[in-house]
C-alpha cells in the first residue's frame, strides 16, 4: 500500500507541476498568444507553425486545442485554419516528452530544491511572481518524475517483483490482440487522467524498469495520442457546430495517424531506433538502458506526430469536408433561445482562455441588447399605425411585445450566468491584470442588464398606453421620440464597435459627445413638454407618458456610457 500511495502521489505531483508550469507560461504570454493565433494563420503551413510555437510556449497541447476550438466558436478562426493549428499543436506537445526523458538521463533531484528556493524568492517579489510560479511548477514536475522513477524501480525489484513480472508476462507475446489491448489502455488512461504527458511519464517508468517491453510501450504512446483528443471533444459538446467540427478533426487526425503507423509499424519503429541508437533487444539490466528507453519513446512520439502532420497537412480541405459531412449543421434560430454560445464548462481551462470566452459572451450580450432596442423602436412604429388600423397590425404589435418580454428575461439570465462563470474564474490564481479585467467585465454585464431593463420599461410604457385607449401622441411627439431613439441607437452602435474591437483604436469622445446630445435633447424636450401642456396641445396624462419614454431613453444612454467606461478601464462616475 505504501508503494501504491507513493506512485499515486508522485503522479499527482507530476500533474500538478505540469499544470502550474503551463498556467504560468500562459499568464506570461497569454494575450500575445491570442494575437498570434489570430494573425499567423494565413494558410495551412503558417497555421501549423503557429500551433507548434504556441504549444511549445505553453507546454500544453490541450490548452492550445481548447483555445483554438474557442476561437472557432467565436468566429475568429475558420475551420481550415483551426485544423492546421491543431496539427501543429501535435508537434509542439512532443517537447514535454523530451523534457521528461531528461529526468531519466541524470538525477534531476539534485537541482529541484534549488529551483524551489529560487522560486519562493521570486513569488514574494510580486514583480516576478509568475516566473516563480513557473519554477515551482517545473520543480514539482521533476520531483514527481524522480519519485515516480525511484518508486517504480523499488516496486520492480521489491517483494512484489515476481508477481508484477508474471502479470505483464501474459501480454508480452507479439500479437495483434496484445497490441490492441495496450493501444486501448493508453487511450483510456489518458482519457481518465486528462493528461497525455502524465501517462507518458508512467510509460517511460514502466519501460525503463523493464516491466513492459518497448513494443508494448509504443502501443501505449499511440493510445495516448488518441486519448488526448477526447478532452477537446468533451468541451466542444456545449459549443457551436464549427467548434465541434474542429474538435472532431483533432480526433480524426490522430486516429488516421495511428492507423497508418500501425500498418507500417515495424519499419517506422526500426528507423526511430536506428536514429536514437537503441537496440530493442537490449536487456533492462544493461548499463544505460533507462535513459535510452525513455529517449526512444520521446523520439517515437515526435516522429509519429511530425510524420503524421507533414502527411496530412496536404489534405486539410478533405479533412474539413469529412468533419462537415459527419457533423452537419442544424437549421434553427437560436437568437431567442437563451444559451451561452462561447462559455463552455471544460476540463483543464486556463484563466486566460476563460477570460477571453467571457469577453466574447459579453460581446454577444451587448449585440443582443441593441437588437432588443431595435424591436422597441419597431414597437413604437407599430403603436402609431395600429391606432388607425386594428386587426393584423394589432396582432403583430402584441407578438412583438411578447418577444421583447422574452429578451428581458434573456438579459437577466445572461447576467447571472456570466457573473457566475466569472466568479468561478476568479477563484483561480490570477494576475493583477486579469483580476482588473474580471472586475470590469462584472460591471459591463450589470450595465448591459440595465440596458435590457430600460428597453423593457420603454416597451411596457408603449404597451400600456396603447391598451389604455388614452389620447394618442401627436405627430411631433412621435418625431421627437424617434429622434431620441436614433441617438440611442448611435450610442449602442459605438458601444458594440468598442466591444468587438480593440479599445486602443477606439475614440471614446464619440460616445461622450452622443451622450451629451442625448442629455441636451432630453432637457429641451422637457421644457417643450411643459409649454405644450400649458398651451393645451395635449393632456397632462399624455405628456407624462411621453416624458416617461424620453427619460427612460436618457437613462439607457447613461447605461451605455457606463459600459464604455468599464470597457475602457475608467472608474465609475454613477448615473449622469
Amino acid at each position: 500500500m505504501l508503494v501504491l500511495f507513493k506512485l499515486l502521489g508522485s503522479l499527482a505531483l507530476l500533474m500538478f507541476g505540469m499544470k502550474s508550469m503551463s498556467d504560468a507560461l500562459q499568464k506570461m504570454a497569454g494575450p500575445q498568444l491570442r494575437h498570434v493565433l489570430g494573425a499567423m494563420t494565413i494558410n495551412r503551413f503558417t497555421g501549423m507553425l503557429t500551433g507548434v510555437f504556441v504549444t511549445a510556449a505553453v507546454q500544453s497541447s490541450t490548452a492550445t486545442t481548447l483555445m483554438t476550438v474557442s476561437f472557432v466558436n467565436a468566429g475568429l478562426l475558420t475551420l481550415a485554419q483551426a485544423i492546421s493549428v491543431i496539427m501543429g499543436a501535435h508537434i509542439g506537445t512532443t517537447v514535454m516528452a523530451w523534457i521528461m526523458s531528461l529526468g531519466f538521463s541524470f538525477n534531476i533531484d539534485d537541482y529541484v530544491y534549488s529551483a524551489f528556493f529560487l522560486g519562493i524568492i521570486l513569488i514574494y517579489m510580486k514583480k516576478h511572481r509568475i516566473v516563480g510560479d513557473f519554477l515551482f511548477g517545473a520543480a514539482f514536475l521533476f520531483l514527481g518524475l524522480g519519485t515516480l522513477k525511484t518508486t517504480g524501480a523499488e516496486a520492480v525489484t521489491g517483494e512484489y517483483a515476481d508477481m508484477i513480472n508474471a502479470f505483464f508476462a501474459h501480454f508480452r507475446e507479439p500479437s495483434l490482440w496484445n497490441s490492441m489491448l495496450f493501444l486501448f489502455m493508453g487511450t483510456v488512461l489518458t482519457l481518465c487522467v486528462q493528461s497525455s504527458a502524465a501517462i507518458m511519464a508512467i510509460t517511460m517508468t514502466l519501460c525503463s524498469t523493464g516491466v513492459l517491453h518497448i513494443d508494448q510501450c509504443i502501443m501505449l504512446v499511440l493510445g495516448e495520442n488518441i486519448g488526448t483528443t477526447i478532452t477537446s471533444n468533451i468541451v466542444a459538446m456545449a459549443a457551436n457546430v464549427q467548434a465541434r467540427r474542429a474538435a472532431f478533426a483533432h480526433l480524426s487526425i490522430n486516429v488516421v495517424g495511428v492507423i497508418w503507423v500501425m500498418i507500417l509499424l515495424n519499419p517506422f519503429f526500426t528507423a526511430v531506433c536506428s536514429f536514437v541508437g537503441f537496440d530493442p533487444d537490449m536487456s533492462p539490466s544493461a548499463p544505460g538502458f533507462a535513459p535510452k528507453a525513455s529517449m526512444v519513446l520521446a523520439a517515437f512520439h515526435s516522429a509519429f506526430n511530425v510524420a503524421n502532420t507533414l502527411l496530412l497537412i496536404w489534405f486539410v480541405p478533405y479533412v474539413e469536408r469529412f468533419v462537415c459531412y459527419v457533423i452537419k449543421s442544424k437549421k434553427q434560430d437560436e437568437e431567442e433561445d437563451f444559451s451561452l454560445h462561447f462559455i463552455s464548462s471544460g476540463i483543464m481551462k486556463t484563466p486566460e482562455l476563460s477570460v477571453f470566452e467571457a469577453h466574447k459572451e459579453i460581446e454577444s450580450f451587448a449585440d443582443r441588447m441593441q437588437h432588443m432596442f431595435e424591436m422597441v423602436r419597431e414597437l413604437l412604429t407599430l403603436s402609431s399605425s395600429t391606432n388607425n388600423a386594428k386587426g393584423s397590425k394589432e396582432s403583430e404589435f402584441n407578438k412583438l411585445y411578447t418577444r421583447i418580454e422574452k429578451y428581458e428575461s434573456i438579459s437577466d439570465n445572461m447576467e447571472f450566468e456570466i457573473a457566475k462563470y466569472l466568479d468561478q474564474v476568479s477563484d483561480a490564481h490570477l494576475s493583477d491584470e486579469t483580476k482588473a479585467k474580471i472586475r470590469a467585465m462584472l460591471r459591463e454585464i450589470s450595465e448591459l442588464e440595465s440596458i435590457g431593463d430600460a428597453c423593457y420599461n420603454i416597451a411596457r410604457t408603449i404597451f400600456h398606453k396603447y391598451n389604455g385607449k388614452k389620447d394618442h401622441f401627436s405627430e411631433k411627439q412621435y418625431e421627437h421620440i424617434h429622434q431620441m431613439m436614433e441617438l440611442i441607437d448611435q450610442s449602442l452602435t459605438e458601444m458594440n464597435r468598442l466591444m468587438g474591437g480593440r479599445k486602443e483604436a477606439f475614440d471614446v469622445r464619440r460616445s461622450f459627445n452622443i451622450e451629451n446630445e442625448i442629455n441636451n435633447y432630453r432637457n429641451q424636450l422637457k421644457a417643450q413638454n411643459i409649454n405644450a401642456i400649458n398651451n393645451h396641445e395635449y393632456t397632462y396624462a399624455v405628456g407624462m407618458i411621453y416624458m416617461d419614454i424620453i427619460n427612460e431613453c436618457e437613462k439607457l444612454g447613461d447605461y451605455v456610457v457606463n459600459v464604455v467606461e468599464a470597457r475602457m478601464g475608467r472608474r465609475q462616475k454613477g448615473v449622469l
